[in-house]
């Protein structure tokens, strides 16, 4: 995936002190590795004595191979490469995987319209893509016929496979493969009859049961205002089984005129956000859901996020800027979490 996708995603992966009890019974597996332009880290108690480290990382490094081999835009011949060069009013047959995250994608986009998964050529031209950072301030005509180009309503998913209506419209799962990544690997572990694990990918995870002596899993959100080069824990939470991503605008961003642009480009405006919503956090069964809602919730400012996450009953953590300092909101499914 490209990497600039996934590093709005700020959450504190790492497992506060005491994570593995030195007396527990059962002897973690612990690997790591590299995806999507990113790390990894599985923790998993087995239920098999003889299933190895290696073993797993071999199961584990194949399952993300595969969702890269779809859903990257960095492997030349990827099922994402193959439909963003497709001519409009062609449909291609897709993998499951794929038709998946098509489906999740698209309906968190018609249902928050702030997530837009064709919206990759928009965010280039903001600078926050692999071209270069622009040297002025699109015009308003550039990002009308920008946003004229892009939409999930130009997406025709159908049991023939996937099309488009308009010649060059592209797909950009960012928002959502790397959850998806997780749901895999959970899915993985599951097979083998695990039950308490953690993945974590680039900042996003998936947890399942407890730790050694039926303690909890412990996860820190990280502190927003936190200096330079600094990283800070804002609160520790204790996830339950669910999936949790965060997103925020205050890593990546330039300046130019005199103004700060973030990576956070609302799809109806065509331009970046400017609001005080700095972090969300999101809990999910599904990562990949997780993953999704976090950046459309942050796009969507503070108050549209509050009265979202209450009418869909969703768990999530918001840090809102103020005149007094950091203002936090934490909705009524995020509650039993704290």
């Amino acid at each position: 995936m490209k990497k600039l996708v996934g590093i709005f995603v700020l959450l504190t992966t790492v497992v506060l002190t005491g994570c593995f009890d030195d007396k527990q019974e059962i002897e973690p597996i612990v690997i790591q590795g590299k995806t999507m332009g990113t790390t990894y880290t599985v923790k998993a108690f087995p239920i098999n004595e003889d299933l190895t480290a290696e073993t797993l990382k071999t199961e584990v490094d194949n399952t993300l191979i595969a969702v890269n081999q779809s859903m990257s835009p960095w492997v030349k011949n990827s099922e994402i490469n193959q439909f963003n060069t497709l001519a409009a009013n062609t449909f291609m047959p897709i993998s499951d995987d794929f038709k998946s995250v098509v489906k999740e994608s698209v309906r968190l986009g018609v249902s928050t319209t702030t997530l837009d998964v064709t919206m990759g050529p928009l965010i280039d031209l903001w600078g926050f893509g692999p071209d270069k950072r622009p040297t002025k301030t699109p015009s308003q005509s550039q990002l009308d016929e920008m946003k004229a180009r892009i939409g999930v309503d130009k997406l025709v998913l159908t049991d023939e496979g996937l099309a488009k209506t308009i010649d060059g419209l592209e797909l950009s799962f960012s928002a959502t493969a790397k959850g998806f990544g997780i749901d895999k690997v959970a899915e993985l572990l599951e097979a083998k009859g695990m039950t308490n694990y953690m993945v974590e990918i680039g900042g996003e995870l998936r947890i399942a049961g407890t730790k050694a002596q039926s303690q909890p899993w412990r996860i820190a959100i990280e502190q927003p205002d936190a200096p330079a080069g600094q990283r800070q824990v804002h609160k520790v939470i204790e996830p339950g089984n669910n999936g949790m991503a965060t997103s925020g605008d205050y890593r990546i961003f330039y300046e130019m005129d005199g103004e700060t642009y973030t990576h956070l480009i609302d799809p109806g405006t065509g331009k970046p956000v400017k609001h005080d919503l700095v972090s969300v956090t999101v809990l999910h069964p599904s990562a990949m859901t997780a993953d999704g809602l976090a950046t459309a919730l942050t796009v969507m400012g503070t108050e549209r996020a509050k009265a979202y996450a209450e009418e869909h009953n969703l768990a999530v953590y918001l840090i809102s800027k103020s005149n007094e300092g950091l203002v936090t909101y934490s909705s009524p499914a995020f509650a039993p979490y704290l």
